[in-house]
């Protein structure tokens, strides 16, 4: 069975190549004054045992936020599955007794407070199960609570090419943790709202500005 009081590691995915906000670190720009990354680690990090940041390159761009960045441990911007191997390998050399890692997008400033809480009930004491969020009727495969019982079979998958997320959760047991849309002010907003492309964050820096208001 698992206990949803267990540690879960905690694992904001940074590593991607922002090509739709003109390349750049989309988790660096400003929301309501203050760093994108800095609001989803306040968001997870009260979810988690312990929280870890996946990037790439030069690491040192994100030391002011005092967590342990990780790089991707294959070459060539692999994808989310790749952060997810990176929270695995963390896991074994910094927490060898953590059995589930959760990761979270870092441009994703409103996800669920209890994200961690549904998709770990979501298993419904399976294991090894991975549990993925879903809103909408549309899965978001980089919010997932992953067995680190599956480190070596995820490796041996990128290794071999895999690279769409999917195309690895469905070799597995996988459920899904259902979210519904959140009212932040005046407005319905679906909890999973990233910001991809510049005109994303204005409408972010909107809803914020209702809740001030409110």
């Amino acid at each position: 069975m698992v206990d949803s009081a267990e540690p879960v590691l905690g694992v904001l995915l940074a590593g991607g190549q922002s090509r739709r906000m003109g390349g750049g670190d989309k988790c660096l720009l400003e929301l309501a004054g203050r760093p994108l990354l800095a609001l989803v680690i306040e968001r997870l990090k009260p979810q988690t045992s312990a929280l870890v940041l996946n990037a790439n390159g030069d690491l040192e761009r994100f030391s002011e936020f005092g967590l342990p960045t990780i790089a991707d441990p294959v070459e060539g911007f692999a994808g989310p599955l790749a952060g997810v191997l990176a929270g695995f390998t963390w896991a074994r050399e910094h927490a060898p007794d953590t059995r589930w890692i959760v990761t979270a997008a870092t441009d994703t400033p409103f996800f669920p407070e209890n994200l961690v809480e549904k998709l770990v009930d979501a298993t419904r004491g399976q294991y090894p199960a991975i549990a993925l969020a879903k809103s909408n009727e549309r899965m978001h495969p980089v919010f997932g609570l992953w067995p680190t019982a599956l480190a070596d079979d995820l490796h041996g998958a990128l290794e071999g090419g895999t690279r769409k997320v999917l195309d690895w959760t469905n070799r597995h047991t996988t459920v899904t943790a259902t979210f519904p849309e959140v009212h932040i002010g005046g407005t319905v907003i679906d909890p999973f709202f990233n910001a991809n492309k510049p005109d994303d964050i204005a409408h972010a820096e909107t809803v914020l500005a209702e809740t001030a208001a409110s």
